[in-house]
Formats: structure tokens, C-alpha cells, sequence
């Protein structure tokens, strides 16, 4: 019999089915995602543009130009130094369960069932909250559009940004329900109108703004100006919310590996590549922003438009240009939350495959017509859809969301990564490795990590009040306890049950939590063995 030669696209899917049932898994998906659309959902996940767009606010008041230039221009080194981390686990074990697989092989065996759980909680339900906040940015950036057309004279309520945010939900669970190769060759589009949107906005708008809207260099790069109630340095800190919710979703290509092809190479070059693009595109647009955007502040924060970038849209475009322009970011939020919910959607996939979730033997399905997890994406539009009524508790709670969003994989990204170096295994990288500097970019990973978790924890101005309390402790308090209730639980409880990832090669995993504890392969002897 004929075989293909060496580097055909199908010899290397070949050699990624062997590669995946080395680590006990055997092929159910559809490998339709090259190298190149591999980094598309990443990039598109994180969005460059309109996620720049949708935490501005949240870097104006904590220093203005300084923060915005600077205070980017910092943390996201050390957003690169996280990628790389995760870049080379998923380049050793690449499976859409990533974090919790490489939890469970790389700890001890007292602890890693508890990890392994702890993890895969923390990454399904940031990952759907990843979803709400992307989806609760399109419904606000949509409604900023129709406060633009009004010349400010509508300012949307609670309840009519839910109903837009559940409409959105709604479309993007049908998008994503379809076959696995129309939202692959979509990744494409998304880089080049992520790319044509920033050219735009960086040759556009300094060339029309209006003279009393321009500023200086030195007020671009030196200016300071915090309109909080914390000290200039705490303020500034605190700045770092802006990049730290932008720049995020580094397990995305991890969670679409079984999907890809060549994935060992294709998923580390695919986080490493949507780090620091998003990161560079970013810290360009921060500057010209700044050198565009006038002096006042305290204007562009409190307008009733309510979404600074549109502000300086309007300010130096007019309505129509305002419009023309903030309407290809509200098409690039909206092709955002369509990759985020499917990145979601494989991880409960994932995860439901090893029969963790509540009703696993219903989610671990793929539809015979799409070959797509159904199922699990409407259970993520679920979680969603219920992370959002959050927002009739005031925005503070809304803000929540999104800061779950980014410190729940904080906590799921840090534990695997210490595993490797704090317990004894036999941890084999893949094709792309760190060699020496594993350890020293690991540590500083995963240092900043617990850092940027405590900065999620402070409220935006000192001695809040109720409404304006931060409650991103007793979400994640919530994620926390109730994985842990339901670990422990007597009887039924995962502690009883739970073995972590249940080895499917040859035979379907058993969707009996009694079985859950027969395992055809000791996946310690395997998981992190060279592919021959």
C-alpha cells in the first residue's frame, strides 16, 4: 500500500492523530485549522483592536497618557513571558483539555486529581466568562454607536444592553454550531480587518484631528494626570487592567489542537505570535490615541457615549466618520465573541470528555452533520447568558465579569506551570522549547500572575461604597467553593469518582462516574513519552 510522502498535509495529520492518542485520546474532530488560522483564533479571540477599544476606560483615569503609553508598555513584557510559559507546555501535549491534562501528568499523584479538577473549573468558567465580557462589549460599543447617531442624546439602560447581549449570544451559538471549517477559513478575514482597522485609526485620525484636540509629544509621553482616589503609584498599578483584560486567552490555540494540523509547532508559534502582535498593535494605538484625544479627561470618561475611543471617534471624525469607522470594530467584537465561544466550547468539550462536568455523558457529543460540539456551545451560551444578568447589579458587578474573565485562567494557567518544576515527572517538551530559561520565564510568569491577581482585587477608587464595591473575590470565592463542594460531596462528589484524564483510545469513555476509575492506559508512563 502507497504511502504519503513525509510532509503532506496528510502525513502530518498522521502524525498528529499518533501524537493525540499518545496522550489517550483518539481523533474526533476534523483537523480543518491550519498553522496560520491556528493564530487567527487567538487573534481574533483577544481582538486587538476592539479590545483596545473596550478597556480604555479603564486606563485614562489611572494616569492618563503616562498610564495608556507606559503602563501597557510594561505589563505586556510580561504578558509575553506568560505566553511563552504556556507556549511550551502546549507544544509538548497539545489537547483541547490542555491546562487540567498537563495539571493532572505533570503533579504528584496526591495532589493531581484535586488540581486537575481545580483547573479545569477555573478554565471553563473563565473561558464562558471570556465569552460574557466579549459579548457585553458588543452590546455596549453597538449602543455607543446609536448614542453617536443621536449626537448623545440616548444613553442605553441595563435592560436594553442585556436584550442586545442575548441576542448576540443567540447568533453566535447558531455560527458556531456550524462546521468547524467555515469558522477556520472566517480567521483570515478577522487579521485583515484587525490590521486594515489600525492602519486606519493610525494614519486617519492624526491627520484630521481638529488643533485643539492634538497634544503635544511631551504631554503624550510624560503627562500624568490620575482622576482616582488612589496614590499616583497605585494608580498607575492599578492602569494595568487595561492590557491584562486585552491581552488574554493564552490557551486558545491549546484548546483548538485537536482541530489543527502540525500542532506541536502550530500551537506554541500561535500563542507566542497572538501575545505579542496584539501587544505591539496596542501599545501603537495607545500613543496615537493620546496624541489625538485632548486634555480632557474627565470628557472622554464620563461622556454619555460611554466608550472613550468612540469619544475621540467623534471628537475628530464627526458623526459619520465616527460611525463608519467604530462600526468595523463593532463587526471585529462581534467576530470576537464567535472565536471565543468556540474556544470555550472545546475546552467544556474537553472537559465533559473525562466526564467532569454535570451532565457529561449529553455535552461529550459532536453532531454528526457539523462535526462540531452542539452541545457544549449552547452550554456556554448558558453560562453566559446567566454570568450576564450580573449586569442589573450595577457595573461595578459587570465588571466582575470581565475580571473572571481574566483571573479565573490566571489561577488555571499558574498551577500547571509550577507543577512542572515543583513536583517530580518526566516532563518532555515538544519542538518548541525554552531550554535553560524555562525555569527563570516560568517563575516570572507566573510571579506577575499572582501579582495581576491582587491588582484584579481592588476596587477602582478607595473606601467604596456597595455599588461601587469590586466583587472579582466573591466571583472567584464563588468558582473556588462551589468546585470544591462539589468535589468533595459525599457520595457522589468527584473525589469518589473522579481520575482525571480517562484515556478514550480504542473505546468511548465511560460516562459513569463509577467507571470513571477503570482506565485502559496509565497515562504517567505516556503523556509526556516522544512521539516515534
Amino acid at each position: 500500500m502507497a504511502t504519503k510522502p513525509a510532509g503532506s498535509s496528510e502525513a502530518v495529520k498522521n502524525e498528529d492523530d499518533v501524537l493525540l492518542a499518545t496522550l489517550g485520546y483518539k481523533q474526533e474532530f476534523k483537523r480543518e485549522y491550519t498553522p496560520w488560522e491556528l493564530f487567527g483564533i487567538m487573534f481574533s479571540a483577544i481582538g486587538a483592536v476592539p479590545s483596545f477599544a473596550s478597556v480604555l476606560v479603564y486606563a485614562i483615569p489611572n494616569g492618563g497618557p503616562v498610564a495608556m503609553v507606559w503602563g501597557w508598555g510594561i505589563c505586556t513584557i510580561f504578558l509575553v513571558l506568560i505566553g511563552l510559559a504556556i507556549a511550551e507546555l502546549g507544544s509538548a501535549a497539545p489537547t483541547s483539555g490542555g491546562l487540567y491534562y498537563w495539571t493532572y501528568s505533570l503533579s504528584s499523584p496526591r495532589w493531581r486529581c484535586l488540581l486537575c479538577w481545580i483547573v479545569g473549573y477555573f478554565n471553563t468558567i473563565g473561558l464562558a466568562a471570556g465569552v460574557a465580557a466579549v459579548e457585553w462589549g458588543f452590546a455596549v460599543q453597538l449602543m455607543a454607536a446609536v448614542s453617536i447617531g443621536s449626537d448623545e442624546h440616548f444613553a442605553p439602560t441595563n435592560a436594553q444592553l442585556y436584550g442586545v447581549y442575548c441576542a448576540v449570544l443567540l447568533v453566535q451559538a447558531l455560527v458556531c454550531s456550524t462546521a468547524t471549517k467555515h469558522i477556520a477559513r472566517v480567521q483570515s478575514l478577522h487579521i485583515a480587518l484587525n490590521v486594515l482597522c489600525f492602519v486606519v485609526i493610525v494614519i486617519a485620525l492624526p491627520a484630521v484631528t481638529p488643533t485643539e484636540y492634538r497634544n503635544s509629544a511631551s504631554y503624550t509621553f510624560g503627562h500624568f494626570e490620575n482622576l482616582t482616589g488612589w496614590s499616583n503609584g497605585f494608580a498607575f498599578v492599578m492602569s494595568f487592567l487595561a492590557p491584562l483584560w486585552a491581552v488574554g486567552g493564552f490557551d486558545d490555540p491549546v484548546h483548538i489542537s485537536e482541530e489543527a494540523s502540525n500542532a506541536s509547532t502550530a500551537v506554541p508559534y500561535a500563542i507566542i505570535l497572538g501575545t505579542s502582535a496584539p501587544a505591539v498593535i496596542g501599545f501603537v494605538l495607545n500613543i496615537t490615541v493620546a496624541f489625538c484625544m485632548g486634555s480632557d479627561l474627565d470628557g472622554l470618561v464620563g461622556s454619555a457615549i460611554g466608550q472613550p475611543l468612540a469619544v475621540v471617534f467623534y471628537n475628530s471624525l464627526g458623526k459619520r466618520g465616527a460611525l463608519a469607522l467604530w462600526s468595523i470594530i463593532i463587526v471585529l467584537q462581534f467576530m470576537m465573541g464567535i472565536s471565543t465561544l468556540t474556544v470555550a466550547s472545546r475546552q467544556a468539550f474537553a472537559f465533559s470528555r473525562d466526564g467532569a462536568l454535570p451532565f457529561s455523558r449529553y455535552l461529550y457529543r459532536i453532531n454528526r452533520y457539523t462535526q462540531t460540539p452542539v452541545n457544549c456551545v449552547w452550554f456556554v451560551a448558558f453560562l453566559a447568558g446567566v454570568l450576564g444578568l450580573l449586569s442589573f447589579a450595577g457595573s461595578e458587578a459587570v465588571g466582575a465579569v470581565f475580571t473572571l474573565a481574566a483571573a479565573a485562567p490566571y489561577v488555571a494557567y499558574c498551577i500547571p506551570i509550577t507543577a512542572r518544576f515543583a513536583f517530580a515527572n518526566e516532563f518532555r517538551p515538544g519542538p518548541f522549547t525554552l531550554g535553560r530559561f524555562s525555569f527563570p520565564v516560568s517563575a516570572t510568569a507566573v510571579s506577575w500572575m499572582v501579582f495581576a491577581i491582587i491588582v484584579f482585587l481592588f476596587p477602582a477608587n478607595p473606601s467604596p461604597v456597595v455599588s461601587s464595591m469590586n466583587y472579582t473575590i466573591a466571583v472567584l470565592g464563588a468558582v473556588l467553593v462551589g468546585s470544591l463542594t462539589y468535589y468533595y460531596f459525599p457520595v457522589y462528589g468527584g473525589v469518589h469518582w473522579f481520575r482525571g484524564p480517562v484515556a478514550n483510545i480504542d473505546r468511548r469513555a465511560a460516562m459513569n462516574p463509577a467507571l470513571h476509575g477503570n482506565q485502559d492506559v496509565d497515562l504517567d508512563e505516556k503523556i509526556w513519552a516522544d512521539v516515534e
